[in-house]
């Protein structure tokens, strides 16, 4: 029925602007889907690419075997019979390591983007409770709402639940540990993606490391790589003055892509603002807001 209905939605789409892409597609199906995610998670709408995400190429090549494990799943599980071994563990689960502002999040839309799937932040704050059981039963709740609709589920700085495993001393602590443990277990039976984010990686249990499909770490960006971040970070139809130098921008100031996004935004609305291109003393006036702001 459900399949129906979105042919009945694509077509009307169809009618309404002509040839539909697979984008257009993908959102006539999730048109049939019903959950309750909103109470405990918030719509991410993915818009990066491959072009835009600045990665070392083997954390490039390890997002693409993990997209290529969701788009392969009917020919290695189906056709070649691996769903006849496997009780659980099916789903491919991701962490992503590294310091504040070396594109974890835009790793995590790339693969949204990728694949076509919504992907859901879930708020960990509306999920984490002081109440004993209760936290268990919100992630209860969103990964069976998850199961429901083939969405991307993304816990963002998960060491407030991935912690490690304490020596049990009291009733927090066990409530803790039971915590960590039922997450892993969750994990584990969701056959869809998952991706977890953390500041610091030494901060996660080592059990988690095992049962995790796929670790990637994310370094501050050396001079190359922030050039790069640099050259892409202002849309082609931005006016650009003649006097911006990017090797200049790169070498000088050792700072990461997320710092570079909230300079390259500021520069734009100071030109916007004088009715001018982009210059230097745009970029290097929002870089001077951009350190006072970080100390």
């Amino acid at each position: 029925a459900q399949i129906a209905g979105t042919g009945q939605t694509a077509a009307g789409m169809a009618l309404l602007s002509g040839a539909l892409d697979r984008q257009q597609v993908t959102a006539a199906a999730y048109s049939q889907i019903t959950h309750k995610l909103g109470e405990h998670a918030t719509l991410i709408y993915a818009r990066h690419t491959w072009d835009q995400l600045v990665l070392g190429e083997t954390e490039k090549e390890m997002l693409r075997m993990a997209c290529d494990q969701v788009r392969y799943q009917h020919v290695v599980y189906d056709q070649w019979g691996f769903d006849e071994r496997l009780a659980y563990g099916k789903g491919v689960s991701m962490l992503f390591a590294g310091p504040p502002g070396t594109g974890k999040t835009m790793a995590a839309q790339v693969v949204a983007n990728e694949l076509g799937i919504e992907m859901y932040k879930v708020d960990l704050s509306q999920v984490v409770s002081k109440y004993i059981g209760e936290t268990e039963k919100n992630l209860n709740q969103v990964f069976n709402e998850a199961k429901k609709s083939n969405v991307i589920l993304f816990f963002d700085e998960t060491d407030a639940i991935l912690g490690k495993r304490t020596e049990v001393k009291d009733a927090h602590d066990k409530n803790a540990n039971l915590e960590t443990a039922y997450l892993l277990q969750k994990m584990e039976e969701y056959d869809g993606i998952t991706v977890m984010t953390t500041n610091y990686k030494e901060n996660i249990d080592s059990a988690f490391f095992r049962r995790i499909s796929y670790v990637i770490h994310f370094s501050f960006p050396d001079a190359k790589a922030r050039r790069e971040i640099w050259r892409g970070i202002f849309p082609q139809r931005t006016p650009l003055g003649e006097d911006v130098d990017l090797d200049y921008l790169a070498h000088q100031f050792e700072i990461t892509g997320g710092s570079i996004k909230n300079i390259a935004l500021v520069a734009s609305f100071m030109a916007a603002r004088a009715g001018e291109a982009v210059g230097m003393q745009h970029i290097v006036r929002a870089v001077k807001y951009e350190m006072a702001k970080q100390g």
